[in-house]
């Protein structure tokens, strides 16, 4: 875990070698797989290549920098459950009790600690590629609804919705 101008933590999720195949002969690239997160709801994912690795990891933040989403989150948890499927992965997101930590897998587990969620159950189902996984959990992460969201749809207090929680 390195943080960038001490306010953004970056993971690399996973760096590989790609090879485009010419008459000439193969030219080799690497791909690099990055999220970026403010530890605070903030989270981001970016995908960078190019001949050298460091090369491929500074484009691939870029990318992260500029496709950051925000997430709920409520007592360091998630406000709901949600399930969610891309290509031919599904994410499965619970919120859980203070304390409990993040319970995931490396690559939703890297995604959560960038956004600053630090209770959550995840199981991940299907393929486990990790492109996959996390589009599948940005997918999950944005369609969160937050706790003040719900509470004005249904014209109640945010009160009223955490004491139905509770019970």
């Amino acid at each position: 875990m390195a943080r960038i101008g001490e306010e953004l933590i970056e993971k690399i999720i996973q760096i590989r070698r790609v090879t485009k195949v010419t008459k000439g002969g193969k030219k080799l690239r690497f791909a690099a797989l990055v999220v970026v997160g403010d530890g605070k709801g903030r989270v981001g994912f970016g995908l960078g290549k190019a001949p050298e690795v460091p090369d491929a990891i500074r484009k691939a933040i870029e990318r992260a920098k500029k496709s950051m989403i925000v997430v709920p989150i409520v007592r360091g948890t998630i406000p709901h459950s949600i399930n969610v499927k891309f290509g031919a992965s599904s994410i499965i997101l619970k919120p859980a009790p203070a304390g409990t930590g993040v319970i995931a897998g490396g690559t939703v587990r890297a995604i959560m600690e960038a956004a600053g969620i630090t209770d959550v159950v995840t199981k991940s189902i299907g393929s486990t590629n990790p492109h996959n996984l996390v589009k599948a959990t940005f997918k999950a992460l944005s369609q969160l609804q937050s706790l003040e969201y719900v509470a004005k749809k249904r014209g109640k207090t945010v009160e009223e919705i955490l004491e139905r929680v509770r019970a």
